[in-house]
């Protein structure tokens, strides 16, 4: 039996009462699919939900997702099912340019942030005394192997000199930023490892400390919080990031044991322009047809995370995912 209808525009849907001819966009558009089971006789409307029915249809039948596609394709007329870039289809390599320039500009542009204001915070020295923690003269004592050495944290130089321990520094650090000082009784560096690219853990010293519930990271630093490597981590996996501090100690053990974790495989590229680095990045995307695939600024690097796979939580696993790092300058608006 031919699958096409005697009329040509009627496509691959079926001719049926009160749509004869109608074109598969005007059934979206309508909200109400020809031949619904909805329990009414044939040739009485059904119901209509025009708060909901609009939308299942959209479900049914997505669309590129590249608002300026010329050719507003439908996907069920299209062989392709992948890419998807930041929840949305696109329906060919154009599309997928102009939607990676268009995140480009969001995370590069004017409007970009720039990461987290400047705020005031009490010196850790004078917080310790405030607290009644510390004596005038062990600051002044501390201060001093602080000059003779040429440098490092006061808070190092207290536990030296023994006015404190480092328990106590952790606090003093949870209190300028008004954080808490996070256990590391539960670490667990493999499931933490998948979470963001070792790059990050290494130069930016963040590590994820554990995931509770599957929905809540707690994201561990050393003397000062990281406010954009929280935000790029929620923007990218879904998970909601509660930062704090870990004692001094503690941290450099659990930090070389996330090291040597196995993280996803890593792709670092490097682009003279942005029009360079949006050709780079949709040729990636394109190479690799990812069922889902998201874009943030992590500071001077632009991360591209590929999931190869449909997952049901927010962490995956190592070999489901796949990370794209890019270093990038100060707009400048070069193209070539």
């Amino acid at each position: 039996m031919p699958l096409l209808g005697g009329d040509r525009g009627a496509g691959l849907i079926p001719r049926s009462g009160g749509v004869r001819g109608r074109g598969l966009e005007a059934i979206a558009a309508s909200g109400v699919m020809p031949g619904a089971g909805t329990g009414t006789k044939a040739g009485v409307p059904a119901a209509r939900e025009p708060e909901t029915r609009p939308g299942r249809a959209m479900e049914l039948f997505p669309r590129c997702a590249n608002p300026d596609c010329a050719s507003g394709w439908i996907r069920l007329w299209r062989s392709r099912s992948a890419p998807v870039f930041e929840r949305g289809w696109c329906c060919s390599p154009a599309c997928t340019r102009a939607r990676i320039e268009a995140a480009l500009w969001r995370e590069l542009g004017p409007k970009a942030a720039g990461g987290e204001s400047y705020r005031h915070r009490i010196p850790i020295g004078l917080a310790m005394l405030e607290q009644g923690w510390i004596t005038a003269a062990q600051l002044r004592r501390a201060v001093g192997m602080q000059r003779e050495a040429g440098g490092g944290r006061l808070g190092n130089w207290l536990v030296r000199s023994g006015a404190v321990s480092e328990s106590l520094v952790a606090r003093a650090v949870g209190l300028q930023w008004s954080c808490p000082v996070l256990s590391l009784d539960r670490h667990d560096a493999e499931a933490g490892a998948v979470l963001l690219p070792r790059l990050f853990v290494d130069a930016l010293r963040a590590l994820p400390v554990r995931v509770a519930g599957g929905r809540l990271l707690y994201l561990g630093f050393e003397d000062r919080l990281d406010p954009q490597v929280a935000v790029a981590i929620e923007r990218m996996n879904g998970l909601r990031v509660e930062s704090g501090v870990v004692e001094s100690g503690r941290f450099d053990q659990a930090h070389r044991e996330a090291l040597l974790a196995p993280y996803p495989p890593c792709e670092l590229i490097e682009a003279a322009t942005e029009s360079g680095l949006g050709r780079a990045l949709a040729n990636a995307i394109e190479s690799r047809q990812p069922v889902e695939s998201r874009l943030v600024r992590v500071h001077d690097f632009l991360w591209l995370r590929m999931w190869t796979r449909r997952q049901s939580g927010a962490v995956p696993r190592p070999n489901e995912v796949r990370d794209l790092l890019c270093a990038v300058s100060p707009r400048s608006g070069g193209t070539d």
